[in-house]
């Protein structure tokens, strides 16, 4: 099979500090940006990788969700355990410094982790978990492709 990840998607509150963070914090590419006022969906991407996109949405939105579970989202979101995503970068400790001068709040500073990767982790505007690792090249082209960002 042939199946790659085109989109994900992580909730938001304030369309225009997530766009910040997103944009100006990790530099992402802005895709689309339709909607308006804090009703707006933006996609965003690495640059260089128009194949993989977050999309920052409106949470809760679906008509088919409840009362219920709108509150359940909202509590969630409050305590940053709803949405996350884990990102990779050849060179950890300059991501790092870089989101980390954008007030970012951060919540882990670049450490060795026990299970053999080294990471570090924000929290966005929204409070989703944005975990960064280190991609380190071990010697096979697959690897080395996917530090690079190739296919």
């Amino acid at each position: 099979m042939d199946i790659t990840i085109h989109t994900t998607a992580l909730p938001h509150e304030d369309p225009d500090a997530s766009l910040a963070f997103y944009r100006d914090a990790l530099g992402f590419e802005v895709r689309s940006d339709v909607g308006q006022g804090r009703m707006r969906w933006i996609t965003v991407g690495p640059a260089g990788q128009p194949g993989t996109s977050i999309l920052l949405a409106p949470p809760a939105v679906d008509p088919g969700i409840t009362e219920d579970e709108r509150r359940t989202i909202t509590e969630m979101m409050a305590k940053g355990t709803y949405g996350w995503i884990l990102l990779a970068t050849p060179n950890l400790d300059d991501v790092f410094e870089k989101v980390r001068a954008t007030d970012a709040e951060v919540v882990q500073e670049p450490t060795d982790q026990p299970y053999g990767i080294r990471d570090c982790a924000f929290r966005d505007p929204a409070g989703n978990l944005i975990r960064i690792q280190e991609a380190r090249v071990r010697g096979d082209r697959v690897q080395e492709a996917r530090v690079r960002g190739d296919r």
